[in-house]
Order: C-alpha cells, then structure tokens, then sequence
C-alpha cells in the first residue's frame, strides 16, 4: 500500500481516470413534499461548528484519514450528487489551499462519497449496516440499537467497526453510484456539491469523505494522472445531527449512534479536523443545510488514505468506512 510520500515521489504518478457520466445532472431530493425556493433564507449559523474562514490559520494541513472500505474510482464526474436519495438538502461547499502558501489549489479533482439518510453506501449496498441495526459481521453481538439521542448509549462499543467493512478496500457489490461524485476546483479554490445531509451507521458518526487529487490532467474522457494529496473525513456538530434525527427518513433509523466526541477518526481538533462550518435554520432544519470548510492540503505529499496514520485513540479494525 502507498503510504505518505516526500516530494521525491511527486512525479512517480499512477493513473487515475474518471469516466464523464452521461445524462443530465439530477435535482436534490425534496423532504416532506418539497423544498422551499430560498432553502438558506432564514439561515443560523451552527454555533457549535468551528470559527469562520477569516480567523482559520491557513498554514494548518487538515487532518489526514483513513479511505475506509467504500471509495470507488472513476465516479461521475458531478455536481449534484443526490440522485433520488430522500434526505435533508445540503449544499457542500470546499476550498483547497496549500497549505504552505495559502494559495488556492485550482483545476483539482475532489471526490466526496457518503452513506444516505439511513447508513447505506452506494455500491455497497449489501455491505451496510444500514437503518436496521444489523450489527457488521466483526461487531460484538448483542449491540443496542435504540433510537438516536444526544448521549452515548450505554454499553455501545467506542469506535467498533462499522458498515461490515473493516479497515481494507471492498469490491464493490452493486451497480449503484448515488452519494458520489467528483468535481474540479475553480481559480479560486472552490468546489460545491450538492447532495443530503449523511445519516449514521453502528460504529461512526455523521461524516463525508473527500479526496483531492493534483497534477492530472482534464480530458473529454475525465480526469487522468495526478496523484492524490489529500484523503480526509468532514464532520457535523452534535446539535446540527441532533435536529436532523427529527426529521424523517433519518427519524425511522433504529441504528445506534455514534457521537462525536466518541468517534475515533475524528481528531477533535475542530476546522483542522474536518468539522464543518454549517448554516441552517434551527426551526426548520428540513428545509436546507449549507456546509462550508476550507482545507489545507500540500499538492507535494501523496496522502492516498490506505496507509495514513489513523488518528489517535483509532484501532486499526476502527477505521473502517
């Protein structure tokens, strides 16, 4: 497995291609009949998400994590990754720099891939532990499943595996790619996806995963070459994750819940970690999410996520997905 490599290795580059999916992009899945027209209009910031882009330090690296067991290569090249996935809205919205120069990293390709509303990945359908319960295979039997609240339940395993992964890269068991996509960064840095806020699966708290690959080249075929300098995880406030399991479909989930503080691929370090500045109205959370972060990556390292440092506290058999 590649772990992470100096400068040096820079230009020892293994292919990358990612297929342009036909078809036009499809519209983000309303909640309860519909979505309203100006989704943000009455939006509140999340107070318990970290401080906004003028006061982060731009030199930090973001944290770096595991790939878990679910990425698939060549995902569409999108957008609007929802598909006909029902969940609350949430419009994502990244910034790459380096993190030694605070320039933004322009023409990137960046990857974001997640669980729907109820713990399933696409393409792994068979694989997720999903809304049931069902513990993974590697899981300790016996394993509560009562409904979501705001502490940890008791007796639950801190950081047990989840989504029957464990720690390695699976095949794919389905033809299904909702929830993913890639997309390339503009002169600025910037890259916005559209998709549902992630539900929660045994073992893990809410979380998005994201790649960054540079030095590729766009093509009409998609994006070729390059090498991945960033492999990361992007998580959510307790309270913002709180309001969503208020909501259906994540409501009718009987999944225990991870929290944040109990996770152990979250660093607790806030920005730098992957926590997500989000913005929604707390009344009326249904209507719309709008998540932000800025990451700081260096475009020299090769960070591919199958053989970076888990974050401390993290057994090896708790990386998974």
């Amino acid at each position: 497995m590649t772990g992470i490599q100096g400068p040096a290795h820079k230009r020892n580059m293994t292919r990358r291609k990612v297929v342009v999916a036909g078809g036009a992009a499809v519209a983000v899945a309303s909640v309860g009949g519909g979505i309203a027209v100006n989704a943000f209009a009455s939006e509140t910031s999340d107070s318990s998400t970290s401080s906004d882009a003028s006061t982060e330090t731009c030199y930090k690296l973001t944290s770096e994590t595991t790939e878990g067991p679910y990425y698939i290569d060549a995902d569409k090249l999108r957008q609007d990754i929802t598909e006909d996935k029902e969940g609350i809205p949430l419009t994502l919205t990244l910034k790459v720099i380096d993190s030694e120069t605070c320039k933004p990293i322009k023409n990137a390709a960046v990857d974001v891939w997640h669980c729907d509303a109820l713990g399933i990945y696409s393409g792994y359908e068979s694989l997720s532990t999903g809304a049931g319960g069902g513990a993974p295979t590697d899981a300790p039997s016996g394993t509560p499943s009562d409904a979501p609240t705001g502490e940890p339940p008791s007796g639950a395993p801190s950081g047990a595996p989840g989504g029957g992964g464990g720690g390695g890269h699976q095949e794919p068991t389905d033809d299904e790619r909702y929830l993913r996509g890639t997309w390339k960064t503009d002169k600025s840095g910037h890259v916005t996806f559209k998709t549902i806020f992630p539900g929660w699966y045994q073992g893990r708290c809410v979380h998005i995963h994201v790649k960054v690959h540079v030095d590729g080249e766009w093509t009409d075929a998609g994006y070729e070459g390059g090498h991945t300098c960033h492999t990361g995880q992007f998580f959510f406030s307790e309270e913002s994750v709180l309001a969503s399991a208020e909501v259906e479909p994540y409501s009718t989930s009987t999944t225990t819940r991870t929290t944040l503080t109990e996770d152990t691929i979250y660093d607790q370090s806030g920005t730098t970690g992957g926590l997500l500045k989000l913005k929604y109205n707390k009344k009326k959370i249904e209507k719309g999410v709008h998540a932000s972060i800025t990451m700081g990556v260096d475009p020299d390292e090769t960070h591919d996520g199958t053989d970076d440092a888990v974050q401390p506290g993290a057994s090896a058999s708790a990386s998974a997905s």
